[in-house]
């Protein structure tokens, strides 16, 4: 590893580590500027019974203090509090049991949107203009442009109510395989427009053409020349694109009932569960960033031409 790459990297990490800090930050002062409070909600809670769960999780502290504590506690010891609402409940535990789900259905979603969207892309610029190619455009189209819920409620309807072939209930390994199919769609599509795109130009580059003049076997040059070269953009998208499958199963997997950190998110928000709201927040932030920061050095192993000056 040269000089330059190594400052690169380290200058990537910084920018990373710093926003994460702007999450942490923004995160924290909106939770808290947001009228009412997490035990509003309690009933027939009296003053003086608000003033003692203010005080044990020392919400009644000034807010400068509160937030210097809340990062020295995440910085020191990885610790986003206690949940307000799952009583005796640390938020990291209840992200780790809900992560357990979510990242099994993220990395399959992830895998079949990857390896569909590459050998779907590599058809389409194989047979351009072709009856398969307008096919598999015409159904990435749709599966880009249609948002995750409405796909989920659709496969929803179809799969498990009208035909009754699969559960709805995303808590069994059976159930897991719509919300799969559902997340994995659109990067599917994106990555099968990717690839054909990408491939295309490939296939137009003069060493491809010098190659077919030399007599190489077709193969060669589809898989050992144009495909792989044809990859590079792919793997600019796939690091963030799985940040953003495991972070936009939020809906998903509340829509199919599934017990992953989506649905223990969009609980916390409903019952005002502030250390819930910004553990999870801050977790799938950092997530995205690593997974960027992965992506960008990925990027310099596989071309070696790219340059960090």
């Amino acid at each position: 590893m040269n000089t330059k790459t190594l400052i690169y990297i380290l200058k990537r990490i910084l920018l990373a580590i710093v926003t994460v800090w702007i999450v942490i930050t923004v995160t924290f002062f909106v939770m808290h500027a947001v009228p009412g409070g997490p035990f509003m909600s309690e009933k027939a809670i009296t003053a003086e019974a608000q003033a003692a769960l203010e005080a044990k999780y020392g919400l009644d502290k000034p807010l400068g203090e509160q937030y210097f504590t809340y990062l020295k506690d995440i910085v020191t010891k990885f610790d986003f509090g206690p949940s307000l609402k799952q009583r005796g409940r640390d938020v990291v535990t209840v992200i780790a049991d809900g992560m357990k789900t979510s990242a099994k259905l993220g990395l399959i979603a992830a895998g079949i949107a990857l390896v569909v969207g590459v050998v779907l892309g590599a058809v389409a610029a194989l047979r351009r203009n072709k009856f398969i190619d307008k096919v598999i455009m015409v159904l990435t189209t749709a599966f880009v442009s249609m948002p995750s819920f409405i796909m989920g409620s659709l496969l929803l309807y179809v799969f498990a109510i009208l035909f009754n072939l699969l559960p709805a209930n995303g808590s069994t390994t059976e159930g897991l395989i719509l919300p799969v199919i559902t997340l994995s769609l659109s990067p599917m599509a994106y990555i099968t427009r990717l690839v054909r795109s990408s491939m295309l130009d490939v296939l137009g580059q003069d060493y491809i053409r010098t190659a077919k003049a030399k007599g190489v076997p077709g193969y060669k040059i589809i898989f050992g020349h144009a495909l792989k070269n044809s990859l590079i953009p792919v793997i600019t998208y796939f690091g963030p694109m799985l940040a953003y499958i495991v972070t936009g199963s939020l809906v998903v997997e509340q829509i199919f009932a599934v017990p992953g950190i989506g649905r223990a998110f969009v609980t916390s928000i409903t019952a005002r569960d502030y250390p819930m709201i910004m553990g999870t927040t801050i977790i799938l932030a950092a997530l995205i960033v690593i997974m960027n920061l992965v992506s960008d050095i990925l990027y310099k192993v596989v071309d070696p031409r790219i340059n960090f000056d």
